[in-house]
């Protein structure tokens, strides 16, 4: 099974969310109806950035790794260099 790492800004707000999961078009459409109480506020939300993995252990591990550093050089370069890799 695929499983995904992915980013995504809220376009009300600009800030971003860090997740993963197997079914990404799913997730977003949960994110954006209001299902995570968290990001409710702060939608609607959008994919700015994914990673495809063979494992959900891989997804997790890389979600892990983007969330300490977010904020940071190596996120904005991410970000900036995202359109490439959606």
């Amino acid at each position: 099974m695929t499983y995904f790492t992915y980013i995504l800004q809220s376009k009300k707000d600009n800030r971003y969310y860090i997740g993963s999961t197997s079914d990404i078009d799913r997730r977003l459409k949960e994110h954006n109806s209001g299902k995570t109480k968290s990001l409710r506020h702060r939608r609607p939300m959008e994919l700015v950035y994914s990673e495809e993995y063979g494992s959900r252990e891989l997804a997790e591990a890389r979600e892990k790794q983007i969330k300490s550093y977010k904020g940071g050089n190596a996120f904005k370069n991410m970000i900036l260099g995202s359109s490439s890799r959606q």
